[in-house]
């Protein structure tokens, strides 16, 4: 397929070139100042245009851009209609649906929604984490369905079918999977710090590792350890008076997330009903 990416950010461009060595013709990308290193550096020889111009030339056009620019972007161009109505219009959001690509399909093109279930914190971490990640594919028929299935494979992903209406929840899940667990971290290094411990991020790494390893092995509530699924309310209390002296603006993060614990322990089968009833008095009394 001849291909335009609007956009061409960390993922833009790498799926740029990874749909270029499948076989697709890069026939234009647009973007910010910045793009153009991104392009040179990884897609020579293909041109920087203007974004109409571009999708004009395409069959598929990939929308790259932050999502609340999504819709602004495909207004504009089937505004001037530089959207041909036998073309895909693709995005690469993860919590939009199709309905952000409605003015493209108000003049006759075909709409697909896209989200590689992976973080990419430059282009070189895009293009060795797309192949054999996991790539939700959003369509609104069987057709649209199987291009994204082919593109994800063109990608070397796994695709999987995903409903519109459950990507906003799809996306939460994954700010929780991801983007939390890396806030969780520099809450975690920083106290290790005031604690004293040496290369805190470094000494933390291989606790952090192997939990992730028991989740994928046991699955989270087999992996789950600590002083929740214990019943240890003494430790939750000298962990709250704790962070009340050192870091008080953090003591409803860990009340929070001791609550949300409490539930996993009880379902991993672990925790008595008086364990959790004194955790939960202790945890009221902070609240």
């Amino acid at each position: 397929m001849k291909v335009a990416v609007i956009g061409a950010g960390r993922v833009g461009t790498a799926v740029g070139v990874l749909l270029g060595q499948a076989g697709h013709r890069l026939v234009g990308v647009s973007g910010r100042n910045e793009t153009r290193g991104r392009v040179g550096a990884h897609l020579p020889g293909v041109p920087m245009l203007d974004p109409a111009e571009a999708a004009a030339r395409a069959e598929l056009v990939v929308i790259g851009t932050p999502d609340d620019a999504i819709e602004p972007t495909v207004a504009a161009l089937a505004g001037v209609a530089a959207v041909p109505p036998d073309s895909w219009m693709l995005h690469l959001s993860g919590s939009l649906g199709l309905d952000a690509l409605r003015p493209a399909r108000e003049v006759g093109a075909r709409c697909l929604a896209m989200h590689p279930l992976q973080t990419f914190p430059d282009v070189g971490s895009a293009l060795t984490g797309l192949p054999g990640c996991s790539i939700a594919v959003t369509a609104s028929d069987e057709e649209g369905y199987r291009l994204g299935e082919r593109l994800a494979h063109d990608l070397h992903a796994i695709p999987f079918r995903l409903a519109d209406e459950l990507r906003p929840l799809y996306h939460a899940a994954a700010v929780f999977a991801s983007n939390y667990l890396v806030t969780v971290s520099a809450v975690a290094e920083s106290l290790f710090a005031e604690a004293g411990v040496p290369h805190a991020a470094e000494t933390m790494a291989p606790l952090q590792r192997t939990s992730l390893e028991h989740v994928e092995r046991l699955g989270p509530a087999r992996a789950l350890t600590g002083p929740a699924v214990r019943g240890d309310a003494g430790t939750i209390r000298r962990n709250l008076e704790a962070l009340q002296r050192h870091a008080p603006a953090l003591v409803p993060t860990y009340v929070a997330l001791a609550r949300s614990t409490l539930e996993l322990a009880e379902r991993s089968g672990r925790l008595t009903l008086a364990s959790r009833a004194a955790v939960e008095d202790v945890l009221n009394a902070w609240s």
